[in-house]
């Protein structure tokens, strides 16, 4: 089975990538790689290490425009040698499953990239329901990841910064959730894949309902 994940940072994409990992799926992780591509960047003057959501930081920041730029820019670079991988390894047979953990931003890489996607592998959204957006946030404060906000960040007069990230926010993923929906074939949930009895064996049997035909340009 070919999947792909797709949804918010913070939404359980990579917790269930490495739970395929560890049931025989071959995993990319996009975050990952985009870290090894900017791993001459992500220190500090001091030398300490420096986390990817923190080189990125917040929106409202010196320099944010041009690193979110980099990062999208590296992000496309990365999806089209790893779809590549898939059309050229995956659909000639030689493995059998495979498993791509998205960023959030995947949505930002262009109708060709995001076509082979659809194509090659079964996508499959991590929904996040409005009740869960306030701790997605608290955390994103406190723990920055790599949120590319293109443009939807302002802060309207009177508001402070936390009032204008947490308004910010919620309309990035209400605009988000739209178009997640439309390039997912397959949708779970947030209470269902955070149900202790929510097992990988249940993942896969919903990642499989649509009985997709990947669409391999080798093959």
């Amino acid at each position: 089975m070919l999947i792909s994940l797709i949804g918010m940072s913070g939404s359980g994409k990579s917790y269930w990538s490495e739970k395929l990992a560890w049931h025989g799926f071959r995993r990319f992780c996009l975050d990952a790689l985009i870290t090894q591509k900017l791993s001459d960047k992500l220190r500090r003057e001091d030398l300490s290490p420096l986390s990817l959501g923190e080189w990125m930081g917040f929106p409202f920041q010196d320099g944010y425009q041009e690193r979110e730029g980099l990062y999208l820019s590296l992000e496309k670079q990365l999806m089209a040698e790893i779809l590549d991988w898939i059309d050229e390894n995956a659909c000639a047979g030689s493995e059998a499953n495979v498993v791509l953990d998205t960023t959030g931003s995947v949505i930002y890489t262009g109708e060709n990239l995001l076509e082979r996607l659809r194509s090659l592998t079964t996508i499959v959204y991590f929904a996040v329901p409005s009740v869960i957006r306030e701790a997605m946030l608290r955390q994103y404060l406190s723990n920055p990841r790599p949120v590319l906000w293109r443009g939807i960040f302002n802060i309207e007069p009177g508001e402070s910064v936390e009032e204008a990230l947490f308004r910010s926010y919620n309309a990035l993923l209400d605009l988000r959730e739209v178009v997640y929906r439309e390039l997912a074939d397959v949708e779970i949930d947030y209470f269902t894949r955070n149900n202790p009895d929510f097992k990988i064996c249940d993942f896969l049997e919903i990642a499989a309902k649509p009985e997709k035909r990947y669409r391999c340009v080798s093959t």
